[in-house]
């Protein structure tokens, strides 16, 4: 296996790369709304929130729709106002049927790809659909497979030598000791901010078909003597109570609110009293109308998990809740940013 140093960020920037595969499931929601159910046509005449959206359409969940406003918005095809959303001039010009510029039929060809027709099927039910091209079902349950948890786990490790290192530079972590990498992986952000902040130790929780994945990762990394690996079900089981940082990378995201709150209440009380919470993720902007690569990886993720990107705002209120405060945000790399919060 190739040498990593967590402590070292490319000499180029690998941005094009990381938003092909990020964004690659945007077009077919544009094609599911605009083919199958000619979405644009009906918003043009019928401007409306997204429960109206939802209402018609048959939505069984407003997060999908939610994800499905997001992209059009970040592509300029509608316009939020006080909730209501509104086809935008560019929108009715290209994706309206009374439109003799309208690009419905060019993009009628599309409308049996595999993705497109699962579109409709998320926007229906708000299930997620198989996770890509390994046809295992949700994703959720597959972890609990061996093979499919190696997999992924690699997959997501290899996009952690580069988001991990950028987020560690980016954080001051002077005044904390260790670090509880929940739903950690195999572990390569831990490793990151240790490697990068060389007074810290660190914990790596994950579900035990992760675990001999991480504890070899970590090893390999050359982290072993600085970053344990504990198994349990981050849902179920007590988190460590020995640790005044909490990391939840590219985690959250895989979750709907309910989850999201449970986890952040979860946190919020294993964190000792004056630690820090970091939230390492893509974060859609505020007003919800971007940044265009954020909301595409976002359609991915409606797709394919029970989550989504949510948005600074959204995270805010939701850290608020738990009991948080003291927010923080900044961008670290390839589309990714960081927001921390205090617990008193």
């Amino acid at each position: 296996m190739m040498e990593v140093d967590l402590t070292r960020l490319p000499d180029a920037d690998p941005i094009r790369a990381y938003r092909y595969r990020d964004g690659l499931y945007g077009a077919d929601l544009v094609t599911a709304a605009l083919v199958h159910l000619d979405f644009f046509t009906w918003l043009g005449e019928h401007p409306s929130d997204l429960a109206g959206i939802c209402a018609h359409f048959g939505f069984a969940a407003t997060r999908p729709a939610d994800v499905m406003m997001t992209l059009f918005a970040a592509n300029g095809f509608v316009r939020s106002e006080g909730g209501v959303f509104h086809l935008t001039d560019s929108g009715r010009i290209a994706l309206t049927g009374g439109s003799p510029w309208s690009l419905a039929p060019y993009y009628a060809s599309l409308k049996d790809r595999p993705i497109t027709k699962d579109y409709l099927k998320v926007l229906a039910t708000g299930k997620p659909a198989n996770w890509g091209s390994y046809n295992a079902g949700d994703w959720h349950k597959s972890m609990e497979d061996d093979a499919f948890a190696r997999l992924f786990t690699a997959a997501m490790d290899c996009r952690g030598v580069l988001l991990g290192p950028a987020m560690a530079k980016a954080l001051d972590l002077s005044g904390f000791t260790r670090v509880l990498d929940i739903g950690g992986g195999s572990g390569i952000y831990a490793c990151s901010l240790v490697a990068n902040h060389p007074h810290l130790s660190g914990v790596v929780f994950d579900q035990a078909s992760v675990e001999r994945i991480a504890r070899q990762r970590v090893s390999e990394l050359g982290y072993g003597e600085r970053v344990e690996v504990v198994a349990g079900d981050m849902f179920r089981d007590p988190l460590p109570q020995d640790c005044d940082l909490h990391l939840f990378s590219n985690v959250l995201h895989d979750w709907d609110e309910p989850e999201v709150r449970e986890l952040l209440a979860s946190s919020f009380r294993a964190l000792k009293p004056g630690g820090m919470l970091i939230l390492h993720d893509a974060f859609i902007h505020a007003d919800k109308a971007g940044p265009l690569p954020v909301a595409e990886y976002s359609a991915l993720l409606m797709h394919s998990t029970q989550g989504k990107c949510y948005s600074t705002g959204e995270y805010e209120a939701l850290l608020a809740e738990a009991g948080f405060h003291g927010f923080t945000y900044q961008d670290t790399a390839a589309d990714r940013g960081v927001m921390t919060a205090l617990k008193p």
